[in-house]
C-alpha cells in the first residue's frame, strides 16, 4: 500500500491548515493510500516526526499550510528520493505559486491522490543549499538579504496584527530609520561591492504573499536571479515599492538583477530570510543544486512558439 507522511500547520492561514489538513487526509484515504498525520508543538517537533516517519519509509511526504511549513518539507527531502506534495493553506503560499502548484487545497488533494495512484504528474525542480555560521539549510523559494529582510525581522517580533498586513505595517515603521548597507556580493566567483536598500536571491519569484520580487525567476533554470536595489530617497522608495506586486519594479534604473548559481552575500547587520523563514545572519552563501527537490504539480505549459515571420519573396 502507497504511505504519506501528512505534516500539517494546523494554526496555517488563520486555522485554514487544520481544515486542509482534514480535507486533504479525506482525499488520501478515499484513494487507497495509507496517511500518517503528523502535526507538532512546534516546528521543530515536526520536524522530528516528519525525519521519524521518512527513515520508516514512505512514498511521498506531503505538506499543509504556508510557506514555512514548505520549508520544513524541503528541508526533509531535497537531494532524496521521497517527493514533496504541498497543499496550500497559509497566508502567502508562495514557493506553491510558484511551483504552478493549484492554490485551492481541494484541487491540490486531489492532484497528489492522483499522482500517487498513477494518474498524475511530478516536476523536477531546483532547491537552494543555504550555508554561513550555524546555517546549513535548504530553501525553494527567495531569500531576503535586504531591507526586506530587516522588515520581516520586525513583522516577526510582533503578535499582531496578523496574516498579510503585518509586514507592510513593518516595512512603514522600518523606513524611517533604515540606512543603506554597503554588500560584498560574490556571483560565482564574481566579486560585486555595492551600496543597496533590498537584496533578494530568487530561485522561484515571489515572497511575501505574491511580491514579484524577481519575476523572472524561474524554478528549474539552475540559477539564482540575485536583484539589488542602489539607494533610493525615502520617497523613491515609497512610490517603487507598490511596484513589487506586478514585478514593474525590476525596471526602475536602480533596480539591478543579475543570475548566477552560487551566490555569497555579505553585509554587517542582516538578518537573512527564505521562504519566510528566519535563516542566520550574512554572509550566507547560496547555491542552486539542480532538480533537488521532485515535487507533485503539474507541468508547466509550454509558451506558444512565435508566428513564422511573412515570406516576403512573393
Amino acid at each position: 500500500m502507497t504511505r504519506v507522511a501528512l505534516a500539517v500547520n494546523p494554526t496555517a492561514g488563520r486555522g485554514r491548515g487544520s481544515r486542509a489538513g482534514a480535507q486533504a487526509a479525506r482525499a488520501l484515504i478515499r484513494a487507497g493510500i495509507h496517511v500518517a498525520v503528523l502535526t507538532g508543538a512546534d516546528a521543530a517537533d515536526l520536524a522530528r516526526q516528519v525525519a521519524s516517519c521518512l527513515d520508516r519509509g514512505v512514498d511521498a511526504l506531503v505538506v499543509v499550510g504556508g510557506d514555512g511549513i514548505v520549508n520544513l518539507g524541503v528541508n526533509a527531502v531535497a537531494g532524496g528520493p521521497v517527493p514533496l506534495g504541498i497543499i496550500p493553506a497559509g497566508t502567502g503560499n508562495d514557493v506553491a505559486a510558484s511551483a504552478g502548484i493549484p492554490l485551492d487545497p481541494g484541487r491540490a488533494a486531489g492532484l497528489i491522490a492522483a499522482d500517487l495512484t498513477g494518474d498524475g504528474g511530478r516536476r523536477r525542480l531546483d532547491a537552494v543549499r543555504c550555508t554561513g555560521e550555524g546555517v546549513d539549510r535548504w530553501f525553494a523559494g527567495v531569500l531576503a538579504a535586504g531591507f526586506d529582510a530587516v522588515a520581516n525581522e520586525r513583522a516577526n517580533g510582533w503578535s499582531r496584527p496578523r496574516g498579510r498586513l503585518r509586514y507592510p505595517l513593518a516595512v512603514a515603521r522600518e523606513l524611517p530609520v533604515f540606512r543603506p548597507r554597503r554588500y560584498a556580493i560574490d556571483l560565482d566567483g564574481e566579486r560585486w561591492d555595492t551600496a543597496a536598500m533590498l537584496v533578494a536571491l530568487g530561485n522561484a519569484g515571489c515572497y511575501g504573499g505574491g511580491m514579484r520580487v524577481v519575476p523572472d525567476a524561474r524554478m528549474d533554470d539552475g540559477l539564482l536571479d540575485v536583484l539589488v536595489l542602489e539607494p533610493v530617497s525615502r520617497t523613491e522608495f515609497l512610490r517603487l515599492f507598490p511596484k513589487v506586486y506586478s514585478g514593474a519594479h525590476v525596471a526602475h534604473p536602480r533596480v539591478v538583477v543579475r543570475r548566477a548559481r552560487c551566490v555569497r552575500v555579505a553585509a554587517e547587520g542582516i538578518i537573512g530570510y527564505a521562504d519566510g523563514e528566519r535563516f542566520g545572519p550574512l554572509p550566507l552563501c547560496c547555491e542552486t543544486v539542480p532538480g533537488a527537490l521532485q515535487v507533485i504539480a503539474p507541468a508547466p505549459v509550454p509558451e506558444p512558439a512565435p508566428e513564422a515571420a511573412p515570406d516576403g519573396g512573393g
